[in-house]
């Protein structure tokens, strides 16, 4: 089975977006810099869904680039489903995407791409792996990644942190209220605007 990687862009004080799931800053560092990076089949969505090309500084060209290709499967919840209208159907990266939500696919919606819901985090990961091989499983953080993250179905956490405060809106960990700790940071890459972290969830 590949690595699930809960993985989310974040401001120093860990949110990942605002009350109104607006992400201000904190992806600007996927258009402002100068080397190009294209997801799965060539796509230029970011996740903010945009529809912008991506540029990121140099200094994370190639650390996004081996993610993006090494990636399989994305999991998602609901609300960034509805945010982005699922990039309509072709994720940033990856082939395959994976919702949580208790409300099934909506009618008509691109029945062409790979989009399976499910109302269970467990399931969800199950499904997730199955279609992803031996390829990365991504799990976007906030509140469906928090409870992922707790059930213990997470190996890995990536932060991409910018350097700005929030004070207050969508956490990183969702409603996470129980301790869970993790190994020193494997990944640790300083760019412009942009902290690359990446840890291993200690077992």
């Amino acid at each position: 089975m590949g690595t699930v990687i809960m993985h989310n862009v974040a401001s120093v004080d860990g949110f990942i977006a605002d009350e109104n799931d607006e992400v201000g800053p904190l992806h600007d560092w996927y258009f402002n810099g100068d080397t190009p990076i294209t997801g799965g089949g060539d796509q230029h969505y970011g996740h903010s869904g945009s529809g912008s090309r991506i540029k990121v500084p140099r200094a994370s060209a190639e650390y996004v680039r081996s993610v993006w290709d090494a990636m399989g499967t994305i999991v998602m919840g609901r609300t960034l489903f509805d945010l982005v209208n699922g990039w309509e159907g072709r994720p940033p990266a990856g082939e395959h995407v994976v919702v949580v939500s208790h409300r099934p696919k909506p009618e008509g919606w691109h029945p062409e791409a790979s989009y399976h819901f499910v109302d269970d985090v467990t399931a969800a990961i199950d499904k997730a792996q199955e279609l992803a091989g031996d390829r990365i499983v991504a799990v976007n953080a906030g509140d469906v990644g928090g409870q992922i993250l707790a059930a213990g179905l997470v190996d890995e956490v990536a932060m991409d942190v910018v350097p700005v405060v929030f004070g207050s809106g969508k956490r990183f960990f969702g409603g996470i209220d129980k301790q869970h700790l993790l190994e020193d940071p494997h990944v640790v890459i300083q760019s412009e605007r942009i902290l690359h972290l990446r840890y291993k969830v200690r077992r």
